[in-house]
């Protein structure tokens, strides 16, 4: 870790960017480097397609790339941005004992400004992190694209059933207070909406969402003073990790 001029780099974008599958390759490429999802949804356990987690991307060559924060907590559970700052800094500190660098990635603005900028909750101010942060930017039309297909995947893949097993143990209200996916499928489950409706409504929701995350890190540059290094999403892996390589070289 010392050979680096940061103690994190974080990785950025909206929903459909390919933030994971490229985190995992840069820290494969690193060869000492674990990821911390910022995710609100990815740390209930059992919340797996519909939040996205995706875990085959974290395996890179049959080598897995460490991962933290994601099933650490029970569907139903209110997981806060306190919460994640104690657990990001408890993840933190663990993989920095190992001299690892930790690569932080999600798309959750609130969580992952509340490590850059330190907020101070619970009358706990915790220590500012040195971040390299690099953001995928991708056309919103292709955008529009990728969401439509991956929610298309997600519900051969068995959404509806995941869902519909989740809501074995928790209430239909406490999931459709998650948002998006889990919303809409529940609505869909509990017989308030039409499969075409579910679809619809949710495929709105969605590219809504992937709009407000992008107004999010616009202000986090902008306006709250963090600068962000901008990548092609499209660009192969490789090409956007010697990016990153060349910026930590500089």
């Amino acid at each position: 870790m010392d050979r680096y001029p940061v103690d994190l780099i974080t990785v950025l974008g909206p929903t459909a960017s390919g933030k994971t599958p490229f985190a995992a390759q840069l820290a494969y490429t690193l060869g000492n480097a674990e990821i911390i999802s910022a995710d609100s949804r990815m740390v209930y356990r059992g919340m797996t397609i519909g939040s996205g987690k995706d875990l085959d991307d974290y395996i890179i060559n049959d080598q897995e790339v460490p991962y933290h924060l994601i099933d650490i907590c029970e569907p139903g559970y209110r997981f806060n941005v306190y919460e994640f700052q104690c657990a990001f800094q408890n993840a933190f500190m663990d993989i920095t004992a190992r001299k690892a660098l930790p690569i932080m990635c999600g798309g959750t603005g609130l969580y992952i400004e509340s490590v850059l900028k330190s907020y101070e909750l619970g009358q706990v101010k915790f220590p500012e992190r040195q971040s390299l942060t690099i953001g995928l930017k991708i056309d919103r039309e292709l955008r529009r694209e990728k969401i439509t297909r991956r929610l298309k995947a997600r519900l051969e893949e068995g959404m509806i059933e995941e869902i519909q097993e989740l809501l074995k143990n928790v209430s239909a209200e406490r999931l459709i207070r998650y948002g998006l996916e889990y919303k809409f499928v529940t609505l869909y489950c509990i017989g308030e909406l039409s499969y075409d409706e579910m679809f619809r409504q949710l495929e709105i929701a969605i590219h809504q969402f992937a709009k407000r995350q992008m107004t999010w890190f616009r202000g986090m540059e902008e306006r709250r003073g963090i600068p962000i290094h901008w990548i092609d999403a499209t660009l192969p892996h490789e090409d956007k990790v010697s990016i990153v390589l060349d910026l930590l070289n500089r």
